[in-house]
């Protein structure tokens, strides 16, 4: 309807670079993505701030890098070394939400299918549903609007191992094979397994586009396709581009031009802000996420970042800036090679072969990078000429310029989100947590607002029962700094909790409340809950 709040979509491919057509790379046969190109605009300058799982999806899923709010390890929910203070969830700075919230205040009905993986436990308030069966055709009426995520699982790197997908529907013979990666059988039959699941992705985005259409929503909808990283070694958990660099479409027939291409450099920081400068709702100031489209939209940036830490069990700190040319990279660990014991890794059949290979002399050229046993404590590449980046020009005179420029960028930046890379991860948790005990939210309590009858004073004294004259309200307050509140008039099982934003109305009669509250890193709190008793106002 003209005039009304977009809805948004997105679908987010797990663990892909963009081997597309679009992007040039022909392989795959990509009937949706290509529409989705099409009709929308490709920004061909994408890229995540971390090429790994958790990190990278704390920063979408908040608008914050995750150095600076402590998501910037992975993993925290297992124990890899009992000596560090794990499990544990990231206990997140108290004013940073899920964005999502901002969205439901605002009258939004918000699912999500079904990925989380943000570094902490998603809580309950950041979503109306959160499961597999998650969906904008549930929303309460059809004219409320919508921001809905569907995550299709089978491009994650996993579907490279054989268990995983063992029907292909691409040609191992045909598949390009990156510089830094031996052309060999095993790996082309790796890739092929790559490029066979980007086809079925490709068949979900299809059903959902239409369904959009049936449902009569499509031109209203703002259709967002990106990806949280890479998926193949020297790519994923790196911030070269072969793990950083994602695909970045948007279909929004009221703003952008129908097969439309930009340069603009975007990153996966910048997707929460931008949903909610296109719904028309206030960008937090603490959020470092920019806008680039909508009422909201922000300058460009001239750069972006990207980081890596610790993984499993082996620690790590690398920090990453890039233009639209040059990328630089800073090595905390110079004395280590770039392959340390990362037992999922391992597991890669890529990995698997290159070691194969290197154990017998036989890894050569650009392949054998990955296999240097320590590293240089900068690395500076030339994007336009080797996209690879397979050459270092950090000693080269004539692009000293670039890496000083990337220098001051990358050290300004570190700064000003006050990265946490060189705090112990120990010292960090410690600091949220001191005795290592996850805390508990507090209960939420109930101020009624309205005239008591005779007998029955308003206030916060303890009881089991209100009776109010109407109209009344109910505050609901948590004494945790930043807990968000959701409540709900029915107790039943699979009753939605609606997000406490203002003074909830009460109904005439009798009805009970229920309450409970979360701050991210948090437990939930116990549930709280009231009777009321609402009667008609004297006169």
């Amino acid at each position: 309807m003209p005039g009304s709040k977009p809805n948004i979509l997105w679908v987010s491919f797990e663990d892909t670079y963009p081997f597309y057509p679009c992007y040039g790379d022909p392989t795959a046969k990509l009937p949706h993505v290509e529409r989705l190109a099409a009709e929308g605009c490709v920004y061909r300058n994408g890229f995540s701030t971390a090429g790994v799982c958790a990190p990278a999806r704390s920063a979408v899923i908040t608008g914050m890098y995750p150095v600076s709010i402590g998501t910037h390890h992975m993993r925290t929910t297992h124990v890899v070394d009992p000596e560090h203070p794990m499990p544990y969830g990231a206990v997140i700075p108290p004013h940073v939400k899920c964005f999502p919230e901002y969205l439901r205040a605002a009258g939004y009905y918000c699912t999500n299918n079904e990925k989380t993986d943000y570094q902490f436990e998603a809580p309950f308030t950041a979503w109306d549903e959160c499961s597999a069966g998650a969906h904008w055709r549930k929303r309460p009426t059809p004219e409320t609007p919508f921001f809905a995520v569907f995550n299709p699982g089978m491009t994650h790197e996993s579907g490279m191992w054989p268990e995983k997908t063992p029907t292909l529907t691409v040609n191992p013979s045909r598949v390009p094979v990156p510089p830094t990666l031996p052309d060999t059988p095993e790996v082309r039959l790796a890739l092929a397994r790559m490029y066979t699941n980007l086809e079925t992705a490709d068949a979900v985005l299809g059903r959902l586009l239409k369904e959009l259409e049936e449902d009569g929503l499509l031109e209203n909808t703002v259709l967002f396709h990106w990806s949280d990283h890479g998926p193949l070694p020297r790519g994923k958990r790196w911030p070269y581009d072969a793990g950083i660099h994602v695909p970045m479409i948007v279909r929004w027939p009221q703003g952008l031009k129908a097969g439309s291409r930009s340069d603009r450099m975007v990153s996966t920081v910048d997707l929460g802000p931008t949903v909610l400068s296109l719904c028309g709702v206030d960008i937090p100031n603490h959020m470092q996420g920019r806008a680039f489209l909508g009422p909201r939209e922000a300058p460009p940036r001239d750069v972006i970042f990207a980081a890596r830490d610790r993984h499993d069990e082996s620690f790590d700190q690398v920090r990453a800036v890039r233009d639209k040319r040059y990328k630089l990279i800073r090595n905390g660990y110079t004395n280590q090679g770039y392959l340390p014991w990362v037992p999922y890794l391992n597991r890669h059949p890529i990995l698997q072969e290159m070691r194969r290979l290197d154990r017998r002399g036989e890894l050569k050229g650009s392949a054998a990078l990955l296999m240097a046993p320590t590293r240089r404590a900068e690395e500076l590449y030339d994007t336009e000429t080797d996209p690879w980046e397979t050459v270092n020009l950090i000693d080269d005179p004539n692009h000293q310029g670039a890496a000083r420029r990337l220098r001051g960028a990358l050290l300004d930046w570190q700064k000003e989100v006050k990265d946490l890379g060189d705090e112990n991860e120990t010292d960090m948790v410690r600091r949220w947590v001191p005795d290592l005990e996850q805390p508990v939210t507090s209960p939420p309590v109930f101020i009624p607002m309205g005239d008591a009858l005779p007998g029955m004073e308003c206030g916060t004294k303890e009881r089991s029962e209100w009776h109010l004259a109407g109209p009344a309200e109910v505050q609901i307050h948590t004494p945790t700094q930043g807990a968000s509140i959701g409540y709900r008039f029915d107790d039943k099982e699979g009753t939605p909790w609606r997000l406490y934003v203002s003074p909830v109305s009460l109904p005439p009669g009798a009805c009970r409340l229920f309450a409970k509250a979360i701050r991210i890193g948090y437990q939930e709190s116990p549930q709280a809950k009231m009777a009321f008793i609402v009667g008609e106002k004297s006169t």
